[in-house]
C-alpha cells in the first residue's frame, strides 16, 4: 500500500483526490492493500475539507420554530416574548428583526443558546442579566430629528422596541473599553441643583466625542499639565475683541492639545457646556444655549479652569449649568473665579467706572483698556447687578460663527 500522509496544502489535496479517483476507476479486490489505502484516502481528503468549508451558523428563527415544534408553542404562546401576534407572525416569517428585548426574553423562557440568537459580533452581552438601563427614557425624539439613528428608525416607538441595541450601535465609536455601553456607566459630575435629565446628557456627550475625535487630527501637540496657565487665559480672552474671536479659539486650543466642539444641548439637560477627558486628551464642548458672545467666553474660559485645575483620570466629566445660583462646590468656585480673572482682572473690575456707573461709555472703555469685548464687560454688569436689562443693545450672538457645528437651531431648556 502506497504510503498516506496528512494533507497540508491545496498541491497535497489535488494529488489525493487525483489518486482517490484512479483507485476508484479499478476493479479492487476486498481486504487487499489498494482497499485499505482508498478508505484512508478518504479519511484525509475529508479532514482536510472540513478544515477548508466554513462552519454553517445556526439561524435564530429556525431555532425558535424548532424549540416551538419541540414545545408544542403555537404563535398565540410567542406574544409573550416577542410582542403582540402581528409582530410575532413578522418575525417569525423574518419580515421583522429580533430585538435584543425580544432575545433576552426568548433565551430566558425558552434555553435558545445566546450564541444561536445573538450570532456573531456580540459576544459582549450577557443575556443572563437585565438590562442596565430604561431605554425608554433616551430622548428618542429629538435624537431622530438630529440625524443621531442614522435613518434606521422614523418613529419614537419603534427606537424604543430596538433601544438596547440602538445606543449599542450609537455608542460604539465612543465607548470605554471592549464593552460598548460603558460610555454610559462613567461616572458624571454635575454643578447645580436643577438635576440634568442623565439619559439626555450622555447622548449629547456621545456626539460631542464623536465630534471631537473628527477634530482629533487638527491638534498640534499632546495636552501637558500646566500648559494652561493665567496668563494663557489672558491672551485667549483677548481673541474676544475680534469677530471672528471664537473661531480663532479652536485653533488657540488646539495649539496646546485641547479639542474645542459646539454641540447644541439637549432639552432638560440645562447644559451650557462640559470638560471631558477621552483617552487622555481634553475636550471642552460648549452649547451656547445663550446665543451670547459673552456667555461664550465666561463659558469657555470656565470649562479650561476645569481643565487645568479639576479633570483627572478619577473625574472625567464635569457637566455645568451656569445659571444655577446654587452651585457652591470648591470646583465650581474655583472655575468661575478663574473665568472672571482671565476676562476682566478683580482689580481692573474694582477701579472701574464701568462697575459704578454702567453706561456704554465706560463700559467700552474699560473692555478697550482690557482688549476684550465691550459685551463681556456689559455681561459682567447685567451678572453683578443681577439685572440682565442693563447694556441690554451691547449684547452679541455667536452662534452664527459655528454653523458647521451648531447648525443654528435654538433648542429650548
Amino acid at each position: 500500500m502506497k504510503q498516506i500522509r496528512v494533507i497540508k496544502t491545496q498541491r497535497d489535496y489535488d494529488d489525493a483526490v487525483a489518486r482517490l479517483s484512479a483507485l476508484m476507476d479499478e476493479d479492487i479486490k476486498p481486504g487487499s492493500s489498494k482497499e485499505g489505502e482508498l478508505e484512508l484516502l478518504a479519511l484525509v481528503i475529508e479532514a482536510y475539507e472540513r478544515t477548508k468549508v466554513e462552519p454553517v451558523s445556526p439561524d435564530p428563527i429556525d431555532a425558535i420554530l424548532f424549540r416551538m415544534d419541540q414545545m408544542n408553542l403555537g404563535k398565540k404562546d410567542m406574544v409573550a416574548y416577542l410582542g403582540s401576534l402581528p409582530k410575532v407572525s413578522e418575525v417569525l416569517a423574518r419580515k421583522r428583526p429580533l430585538s435584543l428585548a425580544m432575545i433576552r426574553k426568548v433565551h430566558k423562557s425558552l434555553g435558545i443558546p445566546a450564541e444561536i440568537l445573538l450570532g456573531e459580533g456580540d459576544d459582549d452581552i450577557d443575556l443572563g442579566q437585565e438590562p442596565q438601563y430604561d431605554y425608554s427614557k433616551f430622548p428618542w425624539q429629538e435624537m431622530i430629528e438630529r440625524g443621531c439613528l442614522q435613518g434606521a428608525v422614523e418613529t419614537v416607538r419603534q427606537a424604543k422596541e430596538r433601544g438596547e441595541e440602538l445606543i449599542r450601535e450609537f455608542t460604539r465609536d465612543v465607548s470605554l473599553g471592549a464593552h460598548r455601553p460603558a460610555l454610559l456607566r462613567a461616572p458624571l459630575h454635575q454643578s447645580g441643583s436643577r438635576v440634568m435629565d442623565e439619559y439626555a446628557l450622555q447622548v449629547w456627550r456621545a456626539m460631542v466625542l464623536k465630534k471631537a475625535r473628527q477634530q482629533r487630527p487638527q491638534l498640534k501637540t499632546q495636552y501637558k499639565e500646566g500648559a494652561i496657565t493665567a496668563e494663557w487665559l489672558r491672551d485667549l480672552a483677548k481673541l474676544s475683541r475680534f469677530e471672528h474671536g471664537p473661531r480663532l479659539a479652536i485653533e488657540y486650543l488646539a495649539d496646546i492639545g485641547i479639542t474645542l466642539v459646539v454641540e447644541a444641548h439637549f432639552k432638560k439637560t440645562y447644559l451650557d457646556g462640559a470638560a471631558m477627558l477621552d483617552d487622555g486628551v481634553p475636550v471642552v464642548a460648549l452649547t451656547l444655549r445663550h446665543d451670547r458672545v459673552d456667555n461664550f467666553w465666561f463659558a469657555l474660559i470656565h470649562e479650561l479652569v476645569h481643565v487645568q485645575m479639576h479633570l483627572r483620570s478619577n473625574h472625567l466629566f464635569i457637566a455645568d449649568n451656569l445659571d444655577d445660583k446654587t452651585r457652591s462646590s470648591k470646583e465650581e468656585t474655583e472655575a468661575d473665579s478663574g473665568a472672571q480673572s482671565a476676562l476682566i482682572p478683580a482689580e481692573e473690575w474694582a477701579a472701574s467706572a464701568a462697575r459704578m456707573n454702567p453706561t456704554a461709555a465706560h463700559a467700552i472703555a474699560l473692555a478697550d483698556r482690557l482688549r476684550i469685548h465691550p459685551a463681556i464687560v456689559a455681561g459682567r454688569v447685567r451678572h453683578d447687578a443681577d439685572n440682565w436689562r442693563l447694556l441690554k443693545g451691547m449684547t452679541k450672538p455667536v452662534r452664527y460663527l459655528f454653523a458647521d457645528q451648531y447648525g443654528g437651531i435654538a433648542q429650548a431648556a
